[in-house]
């Protein structure tokens, strides 16, 4: 907080670092009507500093943000039959066991087709995917503000990619891999800085990745794992590249992952510090396996057979080892495919 300037009281009649910890402790669901008291107030409450500040105190909370497919009809809309499937995006609260749906921003008949999601300082930002209509790949970029419940537009990707990899941290968004409109495997890589709105180019990867899924790493390193070659399509790598985010180097590291096996959301870190497949932790998840670490916790997403019933469980980790699924109640209404999905801590 010491880059942000106070210059009236935050609470009348008490010093100013009393004001800051009885702010610091507001839910962050009262967040959107306490930054509408006053000027201060909103200026503090949408101040990255404030934000980093809650987080070390501990006052943040940890969501899943999950891409589901609505079975049909517009997103905010009743289903139809016969009408193609329409993706939104669904957050849940771990401790509360409440699923919540964010409006769809400027797509009536939902999210872009396999958009990617990442979140950092309380913002859950989604980026590429194709035109739900005209299944054409678009560079657009949204940004979800957890604090003000509001979507706005961020600067658009430098070209089209499809099925890319995505992480952040630390106010920025590394993506790396994919492929273009052509179908070509990329190994091309690039950050965007959401305070400023720009995009960066990073230096390349040793090798094409398309089909590659993100992983960061204590916000030290932004690992791009597996993915495959243009002319070899399905035959993915056992190794990734990982990207310094303090050097700024890029390095290759082998044998990390079942060759032949897609990574696209089952990735995970475990407590010893290698990577794991979230497919593997029970049958009853091992297809189409989705994986959202939410802190010492879990969120496990899959099925147990190929077009069987999609089922939700958490398993706490622990040092070395991890603890049996537990089943979750979900209502019907999100007990379906998880496209892909995230943390957001807000």
């Amino acid at each position: 907080m010491e880059n942000f300037e106070f210059s009236t009281e935050l609470l009348p009649g008490l010093p100013e670092e009393l004001g800051l910890e009885c702010l610091s402790r507001l839910p962050c669901t009262a967040h959107r009507l306490a930054s509408r008291v006053c000027h201060r107030w909103r200026d503090l409450l949408q101040s990255p500093d404030f934000y980093y500040h809650r987080k070390k105190l501990g006052y943040t909370q940890k969501v899943a943000c999950l891409v589901l497919n609505f079975n049909g009809g517009t997103v905010n809309g009743p289903k139809k039959p016969g009408v193609s499937p329409s993706y939104g995006i669904a957050v849940f609260d771990s401790v509360s066991q409440i699923f919540d749906r964010l409006p769809v921003y400027r797509y009536p008949n939902g999210l872009p087709l396999f958009c990617q999601l990442a979140s950092c300082e309380g913002k859950l930002v989604v980026m590429g995917g194709w035109d739900p209509v005209s299944y054409d790949p678009v560079t657009d970029v949204f940004i979800y503000d957890f604090m003000s419940q509001q979507w706005r537009q961020g600067k658009d990707m430098p070209s089209k990619r499809s099925f890319f990899a995505i992480g952040a941290c630390l106010g920025r968004v590394f993506i790396a891999g994919g492929h273009d409109e052509n179908k070509n495997a990329l190994r091309s890589a690039w950050v965007y800085d959401l305070r400023k709105d720009e995009w960066s180019q990073l230096g390349e990867m040793s090798e094409e990745r398309d089909e590659c899924e993100g992983v960061v790493i204590e916000e030290d390193e932004f690992w791009v794992v597996s993915g495959y070659r243009t002319e070899s399509q399905g035959q993915f790598y056992g190794s990734a590249d990982v990207y310094g985010l303090k050097s700024g180097q890029w390095r290759r590291v082998e044998g990390v992952w079942e060759p032949s096996r897609c990574p696209r959301s089952c990735v995970g870190m475990g407590k010893d510090g290698k990577l794991m497949n979230w497919a593997e932790l029970s049958p009853a998840a091992r297809v189409g396996a989705c994986g959202i670490s939410l802190g010492g916790r879990v969120l496990v997403t899959g099925s147990g057979y190929q077009g069987g019933p999609h089922g939700y469980y958490m398993v706490e980790m622990k040092e070395g080892q991890h603890s049996k699924l537990e089943k979750l109640n979900v209502p019907d209404e999100f007990s379906v495919f998880v496209q892909s999905g995230c943390c957001a801590e807000i």
